[in-house]
């Protein structure tokens, strides 16, 4: 019995819906239709606590494709169940079922039959022009219990939604919820395509998170990771006794520096089983969009090999034409399903074209993170502010490239470990200094064209690094400075919202304007941002260690109100910019007729709007 499904959709690699034909379904109120797809096994059966674990007892039916293997057999909701492969070598594997829906994590390795919610499709749209602002977060911790036991996806939605809706964020990224059985993973070595994490609770739960978020105008992103598996035995790894869903070939086959195993791109039934992974947490579970890990390691057969350790594709070169391949089918067909889905790149080279549409010759992603800005300004912040003029480049670079791509701007987690120090901790000085530098850091980021991304515990100044074995240090919002960087991003936060000119034009210089781009000595930077209405927010930026006084800056003339400004005491800053607005005087700066002299405090960004 196939049940309709179209094996030769399957095996081109063009399905994106398997997981409803493979894994284990409901055939009525006591019996399960387990299917596996595992072309060199010599048999199959179904071992599960159904059956006292007898591999004899249920032995699976070869299908019409040769390939795949069924039984149907009486079971229940919550029966824990695994595959055994008789190979034709004479080994027997126990594998978990690569398209389970549950697992029975952290008590065993095993599949768990489990019930998915129905398909309910979101009502959220791509808006290029419009905000995005981004709170990147681990699910297992952004809060534990004093027990360092999970919060669960229930206890999440009624804590983390009305926190990330308070504090004006648009999106809620979640680092992987994928099963996978290694916390030190952070979730990056996955295990089950298409379960949710257990540790946090039900695939109901989880989609009732979704939904908590949807109801508050918040849109979700999942983190997907679709470049590199695990090789715990009971896993995809080898599945039915040799390479299967992995690369065969010895220069494609691993990720070393990982420990890995790469996806063998251009396969079909893998290339149908990982966009039906993505294709589950679309359909089912609503979610907005998927940020793609690791796509740079997808592109290129030399990514962390040495010279002598890959072979040149069929023109030469180290580009993987399967992976790209894969890719461009990837985001056409989830785009045909899914046309409102938000589809991010984590990509970290200059490949030409990760958003540009498909058929334009791109890739197809609708967003990129902007790694080669996020290097450039934290190694520029950690300097000290006496040696930034060397390094003044670092901060206006990125303006050389802002508008070939898509971009969104990432402080993400992967900033704030291993010895990198948190983003407060980054920044040099005394202690004042330090958040007076995050508070100029992110005043920078958000006037920045890009949209905007941020790892949890920055909005609190954590000088702690991120833990994944433990909650963030919500205590120290009861000091004052620590409370008042969190004023100060929720404020932040809402006048980017407010304000179009900040996310309206992203994508062209119609949008940004340069006033002060090369005082180095003093490093300043001063820039105009537009809206398509002609709106206009003027950014000032003093990156040095001291104030700058009656500072000539070449603008429009007119005159212009501070809207914004880093250094408000009420935001931890010391409060010295006591003039509110600010005329112009014909006397001419940087190219233009007309200047304003602004007092500029050290460590400072201002926001200035035109009024008259």
């Amino acid at each position: 019995m196939t049940d309709g499904f179209k094996f030769e959709s399957f095996h081109k690699g063009n399905c994106c819906f398997a997981y409803k034909f493979f894994g284990c379904h409901k055939v009525n109120e006591s019996e399960f239709a387990f299917r596996v797809w595992a072309p060199h096994a010599m048999s199959v059966s179904l071992i599960g606590s159904f059956n006292d674990w007898d591999e004899n007892n249920a032995v699976m039916t070869r299908l019409s494709d040769g390939e795949s293997f069924s039984v149907t057999v009486k079971a229940a909701l919550g029966d824990t169940y695994r595959y055994c492969i008789t190979t034709y070598d004479g080994r027997k594997l126990y594998k978990a079922d690569p398209y389970a829906f549950g697992s029975d994590y952290p008590l065993s390795f095993a599949s768990k039959i489990v019930e998915l919610p129905q398909p309910r499709k979101s009502v959220c749209e791509i808006t290029q022009n419009g905000p995005v602002n981004i709170y990147e977060v681990n699910l297992c911790s952004w809060k534990r219990h004093k027990d360092k036991s999970y919060y669960t996806y229930a206890e999440l939605e009624r804590t983390l939604v009305p926190y990330v809706k308070k504090m004006g964020y648009t999106h809620v990224e979640f680092m992987p919820v994928t099963e996978f059985p290694y916390d030190g993973s952070w979730g990056y070595q996955v295990t089950g395509y298409f379960a949710v994490t257990s540790r946090l609770g039900t695939p109901s739960q989880f989609r009732s998170l979704v939904d908590a978020f949807h109801s508050q105008g918040i849109k979700v992103i999942l983190d997907w990771v679709p470049a590199h598996f695990p090789k715990d035995d009971w896993g995809l790894y080898e599945f039915d006794g040799q390479p299967l869903y992995e690369c065969g070939l010895w220069d494609r086959m691993e990720h070393a520096g990982w420990g890995t195993r790469k996806f063998d791109f251009g396969r079909g039934e893998i290339d149908s089983f990982l966009l039906s992974s993505a294709t589950l947490f679309l359909d089912v579970y609503g979610v907005d969009g998927l940020r793609v890990d690791a796509v740079a390691s997808m592109l290129y057969l030399d990514y962390d090999k040495a010279y002598n350790d890959w072979t040149p594709n069929i023109y030469g070169d180290n580009r993987n034409l399967e992976a790209i391949e894969f890719i461009k089918k990837f985001n056409t067909l989830i785009k045909r399903y899914f046309p409102y889905a938000v589809i991010v790149a984590e990509e970290s080279t200059a490949f030409d074209g990760v958003t540009k549409k498909v058929e334009e010759g791109g890739l197809g992603f609708d967003y990129k993170w902007n790694l080669g800005w996020m290097n450039d300004v934290l190694f520029y912040c950690r300097q000290d502010p006496y040696y930034r003029n060397w390094h003044h480049n670092k901060l206006t670079f990125s303006m050389m490239y802002a508008f070939s791509e898509n971009y969104i701007l990432p402080l993400s987690h992967d900033e704030v470990v291993h010895v990198k120090g948190s983003i407060v901790n980054k920044m040099p000085g005394s202690y004042e200094d330090k958040f007076a530098g995050e508070r100029l850091l992110l005043g920078f980021m958000f006037a920045h064209p890009g949209k905007k991304l941020n790892f949890m515990g920055y909005e609190i100044a954590q000088f702690k690094e991120w833990d994944y074995t433990d909650g963030l240090e919500f205590f120290l919002k009861k000091f004052d400075k620590h409370r008042k960087m969190t004023e100060f991003v929720k404020a932040l936060n809402f006048f980017y919202l407010e304000n179009p000119p900040l996310y309206d034009i992203e994508d062209s210089w119609k949008g940004f304007d340069w006033l002060v781009v090369d005082d180095k000595f003093n490093n300043l930077l001063a820039f105009n941002r537009y809206s398509e209405s002609g709106e206009q927010i003027t950014a000032v930026l003093n990156f040095s260690g001291v104030d700058l006084f009656t500072y000539g800056i070449g603008i429009e003339k007119g005159e212009y109100r501070v809207v914004f400004n880093t250094d408000l005491k009420k935001f931890g800053g010391e409060g010295k910019l006591k003039m509110r607005v600010f005329k112009t005087v014909n006397q001419s700066s940087q190219g233009k007729k007309n200047s304003i002299f602004i007092d500029i405090p050290k460590l400072t960004c201002i926001y200035l709007k035109k009024y008259k």
